[in-house]
């Protein structure tokens, strides 16, 4: 009698976490009793039964410093990662996101499973920066789960089979989520001006942004005294953005990772740090500022390799900046400020870069199919094409 097919999902921050438990859920459906799943994750990943054997919190790192900080935790977190699959023994590993964790795990397994496929779910924005890392992943990888269909040459061009699944983050049901209600709980009034700030994921994004958008929140209160303030405190981070956002002057209503989507649909601007939810707020109609900061040093050492135009995703699709971008010393309040107040001041601005965001997501195929789905018949394929043991 065949065992059931094991795989192995590793996932080392929030984004990634989500993306494990949507494949978690993905392959259960197909194959329901015939899977066993191991794995690295967090939450939702626990809760599709993949128990970690540590917790990922501490790997949430972005910038070439951090990095090489944490750099003795990393190196023992691939041990640890490495000994679970060496120990499980999977027909596959997938390694998700995360690039400096991932690619050194996809490395630290190769060594002691030669023989088992694996596969990278989400490639390095080589289009955004550092090229050579597709042929870096090329040489590491059986194969790539791509977001984006303009992701996908560049790994192509470095023999990487590649299958483009789509994002997630395109295919958010936002259905339920009620933006009168949203108002109505917090006692804003329905026509009240409302600014949603999304301040980041990572600790250091955290540490970063939200000085800057303290200031920024506090000019723009001066500025609109009827502005309603909402921010988005969510994952690994909540606690923190919560105790820095609690010591403000300012009121800030603090929204829980539920109530998302009905904020991003009740706000009239978003001020959002670069990542994923840039995606999400497009989807929900709301009209964004995107900023970004790096620790100086690290940003000073990056930025030789920074080679794409643009940080925002829909921007690049676009080959044109939709939604504003402020990057390192542009992401000022004084900047900020001036960015949210012409869209506060201008309905028809608002509008407008509403609508050309949405075009842009089209760009990015919203349309297309359930990306844990493919996602799911890829990972499958790969894993018959190898045989298993």
């Amino acid at each position: 009698m065949t065992r059931p097919l094991k795989v192995m999902l590793v996932a080392a921050e929030a984004s990634g976490d989500a993306l494990g438990a949507g494949l978690a859920k993905a392959l259960k459906r197909r194959l329901g009793d015939d899977l066993t799943l191991v794995g690295v994750g967090g939450p939702r990943m626990a809760a599709e039964g993949i128990v970690s054997p540590f917790d990922i919190a501490d790997l949430s790192i972005h910038g070439w410093l951090e990095g090489l900080k944490a750099y003795g935790l990393v190196k023992q977190r691939v041990a640890d990662t490495a000994a679970l699959a060496d120990r499980e023994r999977p027909d596959a590993v997938i390694l998700i996101d995360s690039w400096g964790f991932t690619i050194r795990v996809a490395k630290a397994v190769r060594a002691l499973m030669p023989d088992v496929p694996l596969i990278k779910y989400v490639g390095p924005q080589v289009w955004a920066s550092r090229p050579g890392r597709a042929r870096t992943l090329a040489a590491a990888v059986d194969h790539l789960l791509a977001l984006y269909a303009f992701d996908a040459p560049w790994f192509e061009r470095e023999g990487l089979p590649t299958t483009v699944v789509g994002s997630q983050a395109l295919h958010v049901d936002m259905s339920g989520a009620d933006p009168a209600a949203f108002r109505a709980a917090r006692g804003m009034a329905p026509d009240a001006p409302l600014l949603l700030v999304l301040p980041g994921s990572r600790p250091s994004e955290i540490r970063l942004m939200t000085p800057v958008y303290a200031e920024t929140i506090g000019r723009l209160k001066a500025l609109h005294p009827d502005l309603e303030v909402a921010a988005v405190v969510a994952g690994t981070v909540a606690a923190d953005v919560r105790e820095r956002l609690n010591a403000m002057p300012d009121k800030v209503h603090l929204v829980e990772e539920d109530d998302k989507y009905a904020a991003m649909k009740a706000a009239s601007v978003a001020l959002a740090t670069s990542g994923t939810v840039s995606t999400e707020l497009a989807l929900a109609g709301a009209p964004m500022i995107i900023a970004y900061r790096f620790q100086p040093l690290s940003y000073a050492i990056m930025r030789p390799f920074f080679t794409g135009k643009y940080a925002t995703l829909f921007n690049h699709a676009a080959d044109e900046e939709i939604a504003p971008e402020y990057i390192q010393n542009d992401a000022t309040p004084d900047k900020l400020v001036a960015a949210v107040e012409r869209l506060l001041q201008d309905p028809a601005a608002r509008a407008d870069q509403a609508r050309r965001q949405t075009a842009a997501l089209d760009l990015m195929g919203r349309e297309g199919r359930d990306p844990s789905e493919i996602a799911a018949e890829a990972v499958l394929d790969v894993i018959e094409g190898r045989g298993r043991p």
